[in-house]
């Protein structure tokens, strides 16, 4: 399947850009800390889907996949800390969070679940 029609790499794709708005606001002593580490893990997380689709692979696919989950794991945390420093307010971001996880981990199942019935064959 091509990455851009992927329902997880399109969400993911409007994460990393609601984190580049976000981060605008942040303290300009803070590019080179958080709001580098904020954007590096939000754009890990299509670029590995991407990846991924790439390498016609379920294998790697999952693989892939896990490195994207830990990216929005990263990102998520990278979030609170900016919460707990006042760089940031109550946003809708966490929804946006769950809706990737859930989309990522829906596909790393589906795969699963396909792997298993190519073992049973």
């Amino acid at each position: 399947m091509y990455h851009k029609d992927m329902e997880a790499w399109k969400k993911s794709i409007e994460l990393v850009t609601k984190v580049y708005k976000l981060t605008k606001t942040f303290p300009d002593d803070e590019k080179f800390g958080l709001i580098s580490q904020m954007r590096r893990a939000a754009v890990s997380i299509p670029s590995n889907i991407a990846e991924g689709a790439a390498r016609n692979s379920d294998k790697d696919m999952l693989r892939f996949l896990d490195i994207s989950l830990g990216s929005v794991a990263e990102l998520e945390t990278q979030i609170i800390i900016a919460e707990n420093l006042q760089y940031m307010q109550d946003t809708d971001i966490y929804d946006d969070i769950k809706v990737t996880t859930a989309l990522i981990s829906g596909m790393k199942k589906y795969l699963n679940n396909k792997t298993e019935y190519m073992k049973s064959d």
